[in-house]
């Protein structure tokens, strides 16, 4: 039986696009995947980056979920350390009050942001320090039962909004296991740890009022087309994307530029983090998607849809649902 599919939408701002068209696209995406039957699509938040959309997640969510009707919407995640508890919690408890049962808060501890950027939002580096007990700070608003005494979060207080740990090493892997929280590991750019993390988690969880079971979520890359050759295509274009982001400094490569740094050492980092790729056509995707699950051990897999062309995009969440079997 097919594994759940979600969605990772990075709302990239495509070349030549606006932060307002790349919102268009990802309530185009969110309606075309609640029609073929995705669980769910996460934001990520992330700060002074001109090819991501999603800084402010709740709003995004707030404004896809006023654009859909079933399809659950979530942070992948919200980054505790650059917020107080009680905010996050009075903002997604906003969002389940809006639009009941459809919210996820997905929390990781990396700030999503470089130390300038830390500072114009007002956060250390020590605030990391204590995000596990941010999380249940934050838990106990969302369940009403605040570990603040006479502090309620007003909206929030009761709507149990469920809390998934996201992560890329073995710490988050711990934290999900001793606090029976679902797990969700970011194998679409950090794969290194994924087998022992998972392993790890499995091995240490401890049953929670949220969650009876380990629950396992991972994430890979999907590129698909109708021909194979066009899919690679896609996965040069956006490798090539990824050179000049991560390593132009405000620099434009050309293609040929590119490749030759994708043969370099900082280059191959830049492969190493795409190592998780399902791409090419339809079947070709299927059969890499069912061999990640496995490798994975995962109970759902939450993809994120790399191609740079928009049409191709789009394309690839129709393709891998009906190649897929959702």
């Amino acid at each position: 039986m097919a594994l759940p599919l979600s969605i990772l939408d990075l709302a990239h701002i495509g070349e030549g696009e606006t932060a307002s068209e790349s919102f268009a696209a990802s309530v185009a995406l969110a309606q075309r995947a609640e029609e073929l039957g995705y669980l769910r699509i996460w934001y990520a938040e992330h700060h002074n980056m001109d090819s991501i959309a999603s800084s402010a997640t709740s709003v995004l969510i707030a404004h896809v979920a006023a654009h859909t009707r079933t399809i659950r919407l979530g942070a992948g995640g919200v980054m505790l350390p650059n917020h107080a508890p009680l905010t996050i919690a009075e903002q997604f408890g906003t969002l389940e009050t809006l639009h009941p049962g459809r919210i996820d808060l997905g929390l990781g501890r990396a700030p999503g942001s470089d130390q300038q950027t830390m500072r114009a939002l007002r956060r250390s580096p020590a605030a990391a320090d204590t995000f596990p007990e941010d999380v249940l700070e934050l838990q106990g608003y969302l369940t009403g039962r605040s570990r603040i005494p006479g502090v309620d979060a007003t909206p929030g207080k009761g709507t149990d909004v469920p809390l998934y740990i996201l992560g890329s090493s073995l710490f988050g892997a711990q934290l999900a296991a001793m606090l029976g929280l679902p797990y969700a590991f970011a194998s679409h750019f950090a794969p290194t740890a994924l087998e022992e993390a998972v392993a790890l988690y499995r091995r240490e969880f401890k049953p929670s009022a949220q969650l009876a079971q380990p629950y396992v979520m991972a994430a890979l890359n999907v590129i698909a087309a109708d021909t194979a050759e066009e899919a690679q295509e896609q996965f040069l274009a956006a490798k090539r994307l990824r050179v000049s982001r991560f390593l132009g400094r405000g620099r434009t490569f050309t293609p040929e530029e590119a490749d030759l740094i994708l043969e370099s050492p900082a280059g191959q980092q830049i492969q190493q983090m795409a190592k998780y790729s399902a791409v090419g056509d339809p079947g070709e995707v299927k059969d890499y998607v069912d061999r990640f699950a496995e490798l994975a051990q995962a109970d759902e897999l939450i993809v994120v849809f790399s191609a740079p062309d928009r049409k191709v995009w789009l394309r690839s969440a129709e393709l891998l649902a009906r190649a897929y079997g959702i």
